[in-house]
């Protein structure tokens, strides 16, 4: 559809903010602006959005990716909280990603949560139609730029059956993600998977930890507490990270030099919130 002239601003601001810095040696202010590294462009909702100051300790696992990637690759986070994959195309997100994308980039592919929500006509689709056909110019969108289109599946929200048994809360949306990939010979990553594996072997208390759940008083921004089963506090948040470079690597997106830390910890300090309004340098 077309944009509004706010909505124009809106989209290019957001844009200029996910986009990675670059930044130059000394001397070479005057200087041809150097080529820019192999990006890792995220289109995506809440659950990997980069979150201000304003949302801590809310973190999307975008913003732990970077510590999984070795120097010469950047991470540009387009992804927007409450976004579908169609609402990101209509309000014009993927045109401009597609806009920056570059030959040898890579775009990483991941809606589901905000496609589920059938009372809402700017957002819903039907996992085996509307929505694996709005994927579809994901992926004819980068193959057109000579970047590789890559499809994830939906991280899993916490929910746990009585016997402490994780229990999967995408209905058919992963399971089409998978024969999209399959028919279109895109690189998957299995986020659903390899988080529904990770919060079995946490169990029900422990994965607390992981989501945002905070009590009264614990954090500024949520005086009065937060049971969320969706968004990641920082740990969370880097062990999902964690799970997207892995799976990343094993799909052969990524060269096993392209990756670190895979086995080691990464501290939840390492985590930072921009204020609201300034640019990320990730």
């Amino acid at each position: 559809m077309s944009l509004s002239r706010r909505q124009t601003v809106r989209t290019a601001a957001a844009l200029a903010a996910a986009l990675p810095l670059v930044p130059a040696a000394a001397g070479e202010a005057t200087a041809r602006p150097r080529p820019r590294p192999r990006t890792l462009h995220i289109a995506g909702d809440s659950t990997a959005a980069r979150k201000y100051a304003d949302a801590a300790p809310e973190t999307g696992w975008g913003m732990a990716l970077p510590f999984f990637l070795t120097p010469g690759l950047a991470v540009a986070n387009h992804a927007v909280n409450g976004r579908s994959s169609k609402s990101f195309i209509d309000e014009g997100r993927l045109d401009a990603v597609l806009e920056v994308l570059r030959p040898g980039d890579d775009l990483l592919v991941q809606f589901g949560h905000n496609d589920q929500k059938s009372a809402d006509p700017t957002r819903s689709t039907e996992p085996w139609t509307t929505y694996q056909d709005h994927l579809r110019r994901y992926v004819a969108g980068a193959r057109a730029r000579g970047a590789r289109p890559v499809l994830l599946t939906s991280v899993e929200r916490r929910r746990f059956d009585a016997s402490g048994s994780p229990v999967p809360t995408h209905g058919a949306y992963p399971a089409a993600v998978r024969a999209l990939a399959a028919e279109e010979g895109v690189a998957l990553v299995d986020v659903q998977e390899s988080s529904l594996a990770e919060w079995r072997r946490l169990g029900p208390e422990p994965s607390k930890e992981y989501f945002l759940w905070l009590a009264p008083g614990e954090a500024p921004n949520f005086p009065d507490g937060e049971q969320d089963n969706t968004h990641f506090r920082p740990r969370g948040a880097i062990e999902v990270a964690r799970l997207v470079a892995r799976g990343l690597r094993a799909a052969g997106v990524l060269e096993p030099r392209h990756v670190r830390r895979l086995e080691d910890p990464v501290p939840a300090e390492w985590i930072t919130w921009p204020e609201p309004g300034t640019s990320p340098q990730t």
